[in-house]
């Protein structure tokens, strides 16, 4: 049980490095041939003021509590997640649909173990 919450604690602090990272250097996402403009920085920097508070807050739940906030908070997280994932297949991002898709569903299984 404590190694599920860990590795939910983990990716989530993952998903809101890569928030920051995305803000820092919006490119990364995208493809070699593709500009960045003023609208990548905008949605980059949208996606960061997500992605890190959500990050952060679902770590800090399953790390040090409370223990009954935990199901919901990895509801919340493991739906952003699906969106984030749909994004990837739709811009045919392998590593964002991979990565957001694994993490979906651990969140979302962890969430429905926690809650039943």
């Amino acid at each position: 049980m404590t190694a599920l919450l860990v590795a939910n604690a983990l990716v989530a602090l993952l998903s809101a490095g890569s928030g920051v990272v995305g803000a820092i250097r919006p490119g990364l996402v995208l493809a070699a041939n593709e500009p960045i403009t003023a609208g990548t920085h905008l949605y980059a920097r949208a996606y960061a003021a997500r992605a890190v508070p959500l990050g952060v807050l679902t770590a800090l739940v399953l790390t040090v509590g409370p223990r009954a906030a935990a199901w919901p908070v990895l509801l919340v997280a493991g739906l952003a997640q699906v969106g984030d994932t749909a994004i990837g297949v739709r811009r045919r991002n392998a590593g964002m649909t991979i990565g957001a898709g694994t993490t979906a569903v651990l969140h979302l299984a962890t969430a429905w173990w926690l809650g039943r």
